[in-house]
């Protein structure tokens, strides 16, 4: 049986809602036009609140918080989502989390199960919130400053993307499209 799988993206809501840091929702969105006319398009979920979009194959999510306040909803919502499936589906069921990965290069996928945060705080919210629980990080990257100071790396990362910068985040949903398919056939 194919595993089920909830893709869920984290960034920040307007008005930093087109900047480096929301990169994760805008390759959720580059990865729903991928998947075609099967998988609706995203609308607004009452409870947990957010954008949720449940086709035959995923169930696409993105979390309405702000970047580092993400735990609470996403694992709100991936409990809700296993609550759907059939009991024999509930112990595959995987969370798959779409996030900005400053260290990467521009577009460059990266895939990660467990381990270190690596400071990133929206993914160790949604550790602490999922109890330690394991979940699959699929980071797409920014680049980053020549600065480490804390205040250019935060300019930085809120600085709204370029369209050159935004196309190369959304190439990178072919990636995660055949990186989901694998894990779902590998049940």
């Amino acid at each position: 049986m194919p595993t089920r799988i909830l893709i869920a993206s984290i960034g920040n809501p307007p008005p930093h809602a087109l900047t480096l840091h929301s990169a994760g929702h805008v390759l959720s969105h580059a990865l729903l036009a991928l998947l075609g006319s099967d998988q609706p398009a995203f609308a607004p979920s009452a409870s947990p609140r957010g954008l949720l979009s449940s086709g035959p194959t995923y169930t696409l999510y993105q979390s309405p918080s702000q970047m580092n306040a993400s735990g609470t909803p996403i694992a709100a919502t991936y409990r809700a989502f296993v609550r759907t499936l059939d009991p024999a589906e509930r112990s595959s069921a995987t969370l798959v989390v779409l996030h900005d990965e400053l260290e990467s290069p521009l577009g460059k996928i990266k895939v990660k199960v467990g381990g270190s945060a690596r400071g990133h705080n929206g993914i160790k919210d949604i550790g602490r919130a999922l109890g330690g629980a394991e979940f699959v990080r699929i980071g797409v990257g920014i680049g980053r400053p020549a600065s480490r100071d804390s205040r250019d790396v935060g300019d930085f990362v809120l600085r709204k993307m370029t369209a050159g910068e935004m196309a190369r985040v959304r190439d990178g949903a072919g990636e995660v499209l055949k990186l989901v398919e694998r894990m779902r056939a590998a049940g």
